[in-house]
């Protein structure tokens, strides 16, 4: 950018971003930090209307909508008005408008960390720009720019847009009528969370004409803080402060994830942020403190063990040992003498005295995975350890007290094992003191961008792997699969993928799925078609009238045959064409395409 301030007009701002959907060159997208990056930029790395709708997906079938990486709901205009209805009632007309106005900024200050990262080389103020085509996707208002200045050197900048058809102008109308003030707060919100966020300072948006006033449209106007006069009215809406220090510290936290910890393990860390991870986090805390024993349920590859030794390290008893047992992985025969320990010459070749896993877990916590396949000799025996605080060694003939907290994890539904006899009734409400269920992967989906991201980071160290992130496709394929492995399931494919993917390219679908996983095509997409988007089912209009007939589930063969069917015939049959839609070479294209009989 030039030092000097420059304004710039509407045929402007349509050159620079490759408004025209046809003159946008399909190229592989440079990697931004959280390690997601986009299938297809325009040419010169302007994000133009098309790169934008990519964005936005669907997840059929899991309630689930995506703006890249970020989890988003359609909500009916008349239920927001309702609630805004209901908060400026009860609260007063400033309180609900500080609320909607900060509410406004963090969907603002979201959708600029979404655009920086995913076209890290565009001008800034095509970047700006593109905040105005996510506001219109996301169906809020239609944004018209009349003029806007930047001075890179200074920091300064200005500009003045006008919104049509705004949503909030309409619930506010129909609520109260025409009055004396701009009511377009999420928005305004939205403006300055936006700009704010884009360019690292802040910068102030005003609403200066509103229809909610009787204008005939919105006229917006955005200056940095320090060129309006009586700035601190705007601040104490927008409490602009607190919510900058919190973006600044969540890029600051998300720029470290990427600096070197060679002691630190993909499972040390324990990620998510769904309501079912922070349900399962808020009673691992309450029950930390205590004393009380914990089971642990969920299918296989959930992280219980993860959760068991966090649950050890924020306890009292963190400084003393922390000792896990896989029941399944110990013969029969030797459990009892693994958990209790033998004395010398109970058995043949037991030379001399072994403490068991009890005593080796004094003062901190036993945790013991697989509590189900205990045989009921041994269930007896730890039972009794429970309520005594005592046990015997093999062997032995004296009882030695312990002070264990025991955590017991299982995959199975151990009430039913009780029905079935299998598994001792009492044994069962020993260890239901406090159960905690983790929920499998599948149903806490809101967690599946942050563990690829925390992985690929991790084996990207491990390996040396110079992998800038993930394509499009890829991210939308595994917001979709059903992870019957479930966390170590993900854990694998994203180690697999940045091994097989190409050093400074991409991971794609062919790099993760290549072990006999079957993986759902239904992945809905917004399409841009000229000025208008069209919702259709794997990636083309024609598949979504297909649907109904489809397969649920397509192998990796027939993915890869679909991609170039399609490719091949969107490029008329020319494969160099075909090829460039693919970001491989021609010769590769023409391999795989003779493979599969299309040439």
């Amino acid at each position: 950018m030039p030092s000097r301030a420059s304004r710039i007009s509407l045929a402007d701002v349509a050159r620079a971003t490759g408004s025209v959907l046809g003159q946008s060159a399909q190229v592989p997208a440079p990697a931004f930090g959280d390690g997601f990056a986009s299938s297809s930029v325009s040419g010169d790395a302007h994000p133009n209307l098309a790169d934008i709708s990519e964005c936005l997906f669907f997840s059929p079938g899991d309630g689930r909508i995506w703006l890249q990486d970020q989890r988003v709901v359609l909500m009916h205009t008349e239920a927001l008005g309702s609630l805004r209805r209901e908060m400026v009632d009860s609260l007063g007309l400033k309180q609900a408008r500080g609320l909607f106005t900060r509410a406004g900024y963090v969907s603002g200050a979201r959708d600029a960390q979404l655009v920086r990262k995913q076209w890290p080389d565009a001008e800034p103020l095509a970047s700006a720009i593109a905040g105005t085509r996510l506001h219109a996707l996301e169906g809020m208002v239609q944004v018209e720019l009349v003029h806007v200045a930047y001075d890179a050197k200074t920091g300064s900048y200005e500009g003045e847009f006008l919104w049509h058809n705004s949503s909030e102008d309409d619930e506010h109308i129909a609520a109260y009528g025409v009055g004396g003030s701009p009511a377009c707060w999420m928005q305004v919100g939205y403006a300055t969370g936006y700009v704010s966020t884009l360019f690292g300072r802040l910068i102030v948006f005003r609403e200066l004409e509103c229809r909610s006033m009787g204008d005939g449209h919105c006229r917006v106007v955005g200056k940095s803080a320090h060129q309006w006069d009586g700035v601190e009215e705007d601040l104490r809406y927008l409490n602009a402060h607190e919510f900058v220090d919190v973006a600044a510290y969540d890029q600051a936290r998300e720029e470290a994830a990427d600096l070197p910890s060679p002691e630190r393990s993909a499972g040390d860390a324990m990620v998510g942020a769904s309501s079912a991870f922070k349900a399962a986090c808020q009673q691992l805390s309450r029950v930390a403190r205590t004393s009380a024993t914990v089971l642990f349920t969920g299918e296989s590859g959930v992280g219980k063990e993860k959760f068991a030794s966090m649950l050890h390290r924020i306890s009292p008893r963190a400084k003393q040992p922390f000792i896990a047992v896989n029941c399944a992985a110990i013969p029969e025969t030797l459990i009892e003498s693994e958990l209790f320990g033998v004395e010398r010459g109970a058995f043949t070749g037991a030379s001399v005295a072994r403490p068991g896993r009890f005593e080796r877990a004094h003062g901190g916590t036993l945790f013991l995975d697989e509590i189900a396949t205990l045989s009921f000799v041994a269930q007896g025996k730890l039972l009794r350890a429970l309520q005594e605080g005592q046990i015997e060694r093999v062997g032995g003939t004296r009882s030695i007290a312990v002070d264990v907290r025991v955590v017991a994890a299982t995959n199975e539904a151990l009430r039913e094992a009780v029905r079935k006899g299998t598994f001792r009734e009492d044994l069962f409400f020993r260890l239901n003191v406090v159960p905690i269920h983790l929920p499998p992967l599948r149903e806490r989906r809101d967690d599946i961008p942050l563990l690829m991201n925390h992985f690929l980071h991790h084996y990207r160290r491990k390996h040396d792997c110079d992998v800038k992130g993930f394509s499009q496709v890829a991210v939308r394929h595994l917001l979709n699969y059903d992870f019957p492995g479930n966390i170590r399931e993900l854990q694998n494919l994203v180690e697999r993928a940045v091994i097989l993917a190409d050093a400074g390219g991409l991971i794609d679908v062919h790099h993760l799925f290549t072990g006999g996983e079957v993986h759902r095509a239904e992945v809905l997409t917004l399409h841009a078609a000229a000025a208008s988007g069209v919702l259709s089912l794997a990636g083309k209009a024609a598949a979504a009238a297909q649907a109904p007939s489809a397969p649920r589930a397509m192998s990796l063969d027939q993915t890869e045959q679909s991609l170039l069917q399609k490719a091949i015939a969107a490029s008329g049959g020319n494969l160099s064409a075909a090829a460039r839609l693919l970001h491989t070479s021609r010769a590769k294209l023409a391999y795989r395409a003779r493979k599969h009989g299309l040439v």
